[in-house]
């Protein structure tokens, strides 16, 4: 789903997209010969330093099975990648083939005309082999715009030793989050939790956990400012007033961490996609020292947003043979298996959970029950907007600069705004 807003390109990534990507001339290829050819441009907005080396190496494989096709990967940072493709596809110059498309960006990007309709396409086979909630960000209008690559959803992630070294186990429920965090700082002098504070999509599992919801779809009503909404503004708001989390106002990714990759906090909450960074950190050097758990329950029940990644080809791309062939192989299941294996990312088609890589994956294997429960997101172009005025609200109360009840007004007072119609 979702990583921080402040992951770095890899070397002139955006130098290379003004002049190598699928919507300049040089990228034309040709099938008439049977064989594909030409530059397939594909932004990734995976984690730099991680899962960016694995996704380039499988990149390259696609090279091998087509030598007359270059593929020229760029990655581009997740923070701003989807207002970076939304200029380029707008100006006709400088968008990507392929692009990387979290879930949400995907009706909005379709939307505004800027995908090609997959539908019969090369892009798109076995679509019965698709989880059905991957399979439902991809859809538009009837018409399917991407296929997806990964799901994912969160957990909560905890530091077996100092939870050994405090004597408690994992939290169930709120009451029981605020319990322990209160244990470990009496006994560790560690934090319980650190709650990112910088980026709504974290406030998704509190707000689901009280029952809650951002917009109802169906009815086309804002519901976040209900009963509920407010609810799960001073659950996180009382997290951070006791004393049981630290947060922040920015550069949240780096901080949330850093301070639970070296021992300063005993739990975060994070999705498969931050595994293999956490791996890196001194306190995780033994990897069986990384627990993984559910999202502790709101007072409705447990919560955890379903996020992913789906990958979709630029409507204005002059080379949509070799575009589609590369989304083909990067889904395909043995893709999928081996991005399991290697970064314990959860595949989006069933039958790759059954190769070994997958199986072999005690994270996969956690989340999978995880995503088959998850709450979705409405599937509307307004989705991915719905989080600018949210992330505004939810770190003014987490840093004391508003109040629960003032903060849920003000965001359905702008999604009111953005939606228009909408009660």
């Amino acid at each position: 789903m979702r990583r921080g807003i402040t992951a770095t390109a890899l070397v002139a990534a955006l130098a290379l997209a003004a002049t190598a990507c699928g919507s300049d001339d040089e990228s034309g290829g040709s099938k008439s010969s049977g064989e594909l050819s030409g530059t397939v441009t594909w932004w990734d907005t995976s984690t730099v330093g991680s899962e960016d080396k694995v996704f380039k190496k499988i990149a390259e494989g696609f090279e091998k099975k087509h030598p007359k096709v270059d593929v020229k990967y760029v990655n581009v940072p997740f923070g701003e990648a989807q207002n970076k493709f939304k200029n380029a596809a707008q100006a006709g110059a400088g968008a990507p083939d392929v692009i990387r498309s979290e879930v949400a960006w995907t009706p909005e990007f379709a939307d505004l005309g800027y995908l090609a309709p997959l539908d019969g396409t090369a892009a798109l086979k076995d679509q019965g082999d698709f989880l059905e909630q991957a399979a439902a960000s991809t859809k538009y209008k009837d018409k399917t715009y991407a296929v997806p690559q990964v799901i994912d959803s969160m957990g909560i992630f905890y530091n077996k030793k100092i939870f050994a070294d405090a004597g408690v186990e994992v939290p169930k429920n709120i009451a029981d989050l605020k319990t322990v965090s209160k244990t470990i700082k009496d006994k560790t002098g560690k934090t319980g939790l650190y709650l990112r504070g910088d980026d709504a999509y974290w406030f998704l599992s509190f707000l689901y956990g009280e029952g809650g919801d951002l917009v109802d779809a169906d009815s086309k009503t804002v519901t976040v400012d209900k009963p509920e909404g407010v609810k799960a503004f001073k659950t996180v708001k009382d997290l951070v007033d006791s004393g049981a989390a630290k947060t922040d106002a920015t550069d949240g990714w780096e901080n949330m961490q850093s301070s639970f990759k070296d021992g300063k906090v005993a739990m975060m909450i994070n999705g498969p996609w931050a595994v293999a960074d956490t791996l890196t950190g001194k306190e995780f050097a033994d990897k069986a020292n990384l627990g993984i758990s559910p999202v502790p329950a709101g007072t409705a029940g447990q919560g955890a947003p379903q996020g992913g990644h789906n990958l979709a080809v630029y409507a204005g791309s002059k080379n949509l043979d070799a575009s589609y062939a590369f989304v083909d192989y990067m889904t395909s299941v043995e893709t999928q298996a081996q991005t399991a294996g290697e970064l314990n990312l959860l595949p989006t088609r069933t039958s790759a959970y059954a190769k070994q890589e997958a199986a072999d994956s005690e994270i996969v294997q956690f989340f999978k029950p995880v995503v088959e429960t998850a709450v979705e997101r409405p599937w509307i172009p307004e989705t991915g907007s719905l989080f600018a005025p949210l992330v505004t609200e939810y770190t003014k109360v987490l840093t004391g600069q508003t109040t629960p009840e003032k903060a849920a007004s003000a965001t359905g007072d702008s999604y009111r705004k953005l939606l228009k119609g909408w009660k």
